[in-house]
């Protein structure tokens, strides 16, 4: 089994910026994807970013104010979000597509998500 955790929601003035990041942890043999999403109130859950081999993806809607990074010897994800808007708010949830050492196999996992509040 394998778990993400998260950190660094809270609340920002419009214009601020959060980091938030996910480690992962637990019988991991490997990482292959690792990316947010996020689910405003009233909204389905949607992907912000997502990062694998090296490759990046955005949404439209992040793209330019968003950066996802990832520490892979720290098996931890980054998102470096600026010029937050009230429309970023959300809560962000981890993902990773993780191969465990125990049984070789591909899982997918979530983290249990952080909540970001921006203000206007």
């Amino acid at each position: 089994q394998a778990q993400l955790v998260e950190s660094g929601g809270g609340l920002v003035q419009a214009g601020g910026s959060l980091r938030l990041s996910c480690e992962a942890s637990g019988s991991i043999f490997s990482i292959n994807t690792m990316g947010w999403y996020r689910q405003a109130p009233g909204k389905q859950r949607e992907l912000v970013a997502i990062t694998s081999g090296g490759s990046t993806n955005y949404a439209i809607s992040v793209k330019g104010r968003f950066t996802i990074s990832r520490d892979n010897a720290k098996n931890t994800v980054y998102l470096q979000m600026n010029s937050l808007k009230p429309e970023d708010t959300a809560v962000y949830y981890c993902n990773a597509v993780i191969t465990l050492s125990t049984t070789m196999t591909r899982v997918t996992y979530w983290g249990k998500g952080t909540l970001v509040t921006v203000s206007p």
